[in-house]
């Protein structure tokens, strides 16, 4: 009998003391998304803000505070909708409350073409993503295979995804180069990704040059 007392003594004294840990620290997490998601009002827009507008995630290109001589203050905007891709100017009265649009972002390479879409895998788990032709657009100018791009997701679903800003490329068609040196003109070029640039023109065929995605201009000879 004593020594079945000994062992249930510290056994309750445990669980006990489990009970008393845990019980705050379910409720802490919680508190904390909410005010981060909601805490959003129409004086904090900002070029680069994701809000919640009707159902959609859209971005902030433009925006002006206005404060009129008579009425109320507003703030007018341009914004881009991520899954539509339109763009169209917004008009908020100032201090209303926006939800702002939790965005993530995922590390993605860009592995081949299947037919009309683009697959792209997670290098850690090998799980596939894939993008329709439609959603790349013009960026499949500057899409090459073995390409690390940012997917952006919302609500577990791909709106969006960001390419490398500088871009490695390879000239399949181009006239013949002049020398090596940078003065003596340019001359346009065809890549490997089927896109037109502008180079300097000492590029040859089968020189890999580099490329600002953004911009489409010419860099520099990789």
């Amino acid at each position: 009998m004593a020594a079945l007392r000994h062992l249930g003594g510290p056994t309750h004294i445990h669980i006990q003391f489990h009970r008393t840990y845990l019980r705050p620290l379910r409720l802490a997490p919680l508190r904390s998304r909410f005010t981060r998601v909601y805490a959003l009002s129409s004086n904090d827009i900002r070029v680069g803000t994701n809000v919640v507008v009707d159902g959609a995630p859209w971005k902030v290109l433009e925006f002006l505070h206005v404060k009129p001589g008579k009425g109320a203050a507003f703030v007018r905007t341009k914004m881009r909708n991520y899954v539509t891709g339109n763009t169209v100017e917004k008009t908020f009265r100032a201090g209303n409350s926006l939800e702002e649009a939790s965005l993530s972002k995922e590390i993605k390479q860009f592995t081949y073409k299947d037919g009309a879409q683009f697959v792209f895998m997670d290098l850690t788990t090998f799980e596939e993503s894939r993008l329709n032709e439609s959603d790349v657009g013009d960026k499949q100018k500057w899409l090459k295979e073995g390409a690390d791009c940012i997917l952006l997701y919302w609500n577990g679903r791909i709106i969006d995804f960001e390419l490398p800003i500088t871009v490695r490329l390879t000239v399949t068609d181009t006239d013949p180069g002049q020398g090596d040196s940078a003065q003596g003109g340019t001359k346009p070029a065809t890549l490997d990704t089927g896109a037109v640039v502008t180079v300097p023109a000492f590029v040859n065929v089968g020189d890999d040059i580099l490329v600002d995605s953004r911009t489409g201009q010419y860099m520099s000879r990789a």
